[in-house]
């Protein structure tokens, strides 16, 4: 499923209080913090992430691995922040989804 401009919209507005659950740093986008992306997206389905100034990844080359390695869609990237989404594969955090589905 791609995300419309008006579910990018949303999803962006509900973003805007959020503060990065993740960190990328000079370790670079490593497995381990694969993992934590993929747990997070699980639980809350919409994240945000922060690279860090001591890291040598590019914000763009990030969002694409994310994108084929996990599978979440980028809702909007801003400066060195990275908000991503994916539906839930528990169907009890699958709150925001049904929201988005709506749009």
């Amino acid at each position: 499923m791609s995300l419309t401009s008006k579910q990018r919209a949303y999803l962006n507005s509900l973003a805007q209080t959020m503060k990065p659950i993740i960190q990328i740093g000079k370790n670079g986008l490593n497995d381990h913090i694969k993992t934590s992306v993929r747990n997070a997206l699980d639980a809350r389905e919409l994240i945000k992430i922060n690279l860090l100034q001591n890291t040598d990844e590019d914000i763009n080359g990030v969002a694409e691995i994310l994108e084929e390695e996990i599978g979440a869609q980028t809702v909007r990237k801003i400066g060195r922040v990275l908000i991503l989404f994916k539906t839930s594969s528990k169907k009890e955090n699958r709150k925001l989804s049904a929201k988005v589905k709506e749009i």
